[in-house]
């Protein structure tokens, strides 16, 4: 695979989405997304105003999380939150779907849920995401969940939250661009804490990461020669 460092670096979503993030936290994921030139930073929701204003004059984008972690919330709760982060600057957000009705099967709840928050972002002109949370889904369900993204089209479909019993895998990310049809892109996150780690992805189809350890990614493709 024949990749640049900065191809990748406009891959990455640059993560904080730590329950005790402070201000100065933030200030730091800013200001590094800034300098090694990351797609954008991946926030909860109250943060949203505050990193759009820091990273003001830049072409890094302030993303938004959505339903976070669990997804266990109503869909009037996820547009409103989803609404709110855009009011605040946010120009994308990641929703969690609601991983127990995609366990039952209740398909119909699934692509209503996903046809209200893409109706929210196509309405603000900006980029969603949605996150399958493919640790607890079984083949089936996950080629199901890319199935309907493929009628709703979402901008993305997502692995995982890096909050579940595991994260990202490369098979998963295989069937999700597999069923997920071409106007759907495969953000894997989850787990990405190495070049290696990272190549894989991308291999998969994967065209953004969402991770913790973009800046560690980044150095270890210098540190192998890679420019």
């Amino acid at each position: 695979m024949t990749i640049t460092i900065k191809e990748v670096a406009a891959m990455v979503d640059h993560t904080n989405l730590k329950a005790y993030a402070t201000t100065e936290d933030f200030q730091k994921l800013c200001n590094e997304a800034r300098e090694y030139g990351f797609k954008s930073v991946a926030i909860n929701t109250y943060p949203v105003a505050m990193c759009r204003k820091m990273l003001e004059g830049s072409d890094v984008l302030t993303g938004a999380a959505v339903g976070f972690p669990l997804g266990q919330t109503t869909i009037a709760t996820k547009v409103a939150e989803a609404e709110n982060a855009v009011k605040d600057g946010a120009q994308e957000f990641d929703y969690v779907l609601n991983v127990g009705k995609l366990k039952e099967h209740d398909y119909a709840y699934i692509e209503e849920e996903m046809k209200q928050l893409v109706a929210v972002a196509r309405k603000a002109g900006i980029c969603a995401k949605v996150i399958f949370e493919t640790c607890y889904l079984t083949e089936e369900e996950i080629i199901e969940a890319a199935k309907i993204a493929s009628r709703v089209k979402p901008d993305f479909v997502k692995t995982s939250t890096g909050f579940g019993t595991d994260g990202a895998k490369p098979e998963h990310v295989r069937l999700m661009k597999q069923y997920a049809g071409a106007d759907v892109q495969v953000k894997a996150a989850g787990g990405i804490r190495s070049w290696k780690a990272a190549e894989e992805m991308i291999e998969a189809g994967a065209t953004r990461l969402g991770t913790s350890s973009g800046i560690k990614i980044i150095e270890e493709m210098k540190a192998a020669g890679l420019k």
